[in-house]
C-alpha cells in the first residue's frame, strides 16, 4: 500500500466519524425536545450506519456513511400536568435519548477520528523523510 491510499483510507474515516459525531450532537441537542401538543411524537434518536466497500484504487476497503437508522425504543414519560403536550393523565413524551449512552458515543467517535486523524499525519511525516532522503 503506498502512501496516497493510506491517506484516502483515513480521509473516510474521518469523513465517518465527523458524520457520526454531527449526528450524536443532534441527539444530544434535542434530548428534551418533547412534543408540542399532546399525542405528538417527541424527537426520535438516530443512529448513524456504516458501510464497507472495497475500492480498487487504493486496494483496500474504505468506509462509508450508511443509511441513517432510528432507534425504536420506547420514549420516556414524565409526569408534567401543566406541559403543553402533556395527554389527560398529565404524562408528556420525551425522547429516547440517554444522554451517557450519547457522551460515551461521542467520546468514542471523538477518539476514532483522532486515530485517523494521527494516520495522516504519520504518513505525510513519512512522506516528508522519504522525500529528504530522496534529496540527498
Amino acid at each position: 500500500m503506498d502512501f496516497n491510499s493510506s491517506l484516502r483510507i483515513a480521509a473516510t474515516g474521518l469523513h465517518a466519524q465527523t458524520a457520526r459525531m454531527r449526528i450524536i450532537a443532534e441527539n444530544l441537542a434535542n434530548a428534551d425536545s418533547a412534543g408540542k401538543a399532546p399525542g405528538n411524537e417527541p424527537y426520535r434518536r438516530r443512529i448513524p450506519t456504516f458501510e464497507t466497500s472495497f475500492d480498487p484504487d487504493v486496494g483496500g476497503k474504505i468506509v462509508e456513511v450508511g443509511k441513517m437508522a432510528y432507534d425504536m425504543s420506547d420514549f420516556t414519560s414524565r409526569y408534567e400536568p401543566g406541559h403543553p403536550a402533556a395527554d389527560a393523565t398529565g404524562y408528556v413524551q420525551y425522547p429516547n435519548v440517554n444522554t451517557l449512552i450519547e457522551t460515551m458515543d461521542m467520546r468514542e467517535a471523538q477518539r476514532t477520528y483522532e486515530a485517523n486523524l494521527n494516520v495522516v499525519t504519520v504518513t505525510r511525516q513519512m512522506l516528508g523523510r522519504t522525500l529528504d532522503i530522496l534529496r540527498g
